[in-house]
Parts: structure tokens; C-alpha cells; sequence
């Protein structure tokens, strides 16, 4: 299976249709299919991830109790945060109008593939959430890869 990786600026629509950069949709394999999943993710973003990468996450959410209350809370939210997505021939996908308005993305978005999945963010959240700069980036890799 191929890895999301690098940042892309892209355009939303007005229908909020987003179109996939090619090197992304290159990394979906083609036993997948078109159809991926959408789900609220960290800090703000939404997280796109493709059916294999989804059930390994699903297999770990699904595992939890039921009968504990934290854990019970967990599957609740999660299984609320998201939804099937469809890529279409261009290799655009319709983002639901709750999921644009959770994430505060408008008419631009900004795409990182972090390995096993897609952060789909709007540009001041990512502002907010992600920039580093790289002597930061050195010394956060330096305190916990090494």
C-alpha cells in the first residue's frame, strides 16, 4: 500500500467537493475502491482514511466495552465523527456540510498525509495546530525519537 505524505493547498468547492492531489490518490490502492472514510479528527481537522487503515482503528475503537463508561463514551463519539465518503471519477469527494462547519473549512483546505491517513485542515486551524518550525521540529524529534 502506497503512504500519505507531504502538504497540499487545495480548493473546496461550493458544492464542498474537494479534489484528492494525484500523489494522494496514487497512494490509495486499487483494492480499496472509491470509497473512504471521513471522520472528525484531532485538534480540529478532519482525517480521511482508506478502508484497510480505517479497520485497523475500527478493530481497536470496536474492542472497547461497552459496559465501562469512559469507554462506552469513546465508541459513542467515534461511531458519531464520521461517515463513508465516495471518490468520484475526477477524484473529488462531497464533504458533508456538518463535517465543513466542525472543521471551519470554507473554500480553501490544506492536506497532510501523516502515513496511514489524510488531515484535512482550514488554513487557521493548521495555522493554530501545526506549524513548526524546524529548529522546534528538531529538538521535538531529538526529545522523543531518540
Amino acid at each position: 500500500m502506497g503512504m500519505f505524505k507531504s502538504r497540499f493547498e487545495c480548493k473546496v468547492d461550493a458544492k464542498g467537493r474537494l479534489a484528492l492531489p494525484a500523489k494522494m490518490k496514487a497512494a490509495i490502492p486499487e483494492s480499496n475502491g472509491g470509497e473512504l472514510i471521513l471522520r472528525q479528527g484531532d485538534d480540529g481537522c478532519l482525517a480521511l482514511y482508506t478502508q484497510i487503515e480505517f479497520k485497523k482503528l475500527l478493530h481497536k475503537v470496536s474492542a472497547l466495552s461497552d459496559r465501562d463508561p469512559v469507554q462506552r463514551l469513546i465508541k459513542r463519539s467515534f461511531f458519531e465523527s464520521m461517515t463513508e465518503v465516495e471518490l468520484d471519477n475526477a477524484g473529488r469527494f462531497l464533504i458533508p456540510k456538518t463535517f465543513l462547519s466542525w472543521s471551519g473549512i470554507e473554500k480553501d483546505a490544506i492536506l497532510i498525509g501523516l502515513g496511514g491517513f489524510v488531515e484535512i485542515w482550514s488554513p487557521e486551524k493548521y495555522r493554530q495546530n501545526v506549524v513548526v518550525d524546524q529548529a522546534e521540529l528538531s529538538k521535538l524529534m531529538d526529545q522523543y525519537l531518540s
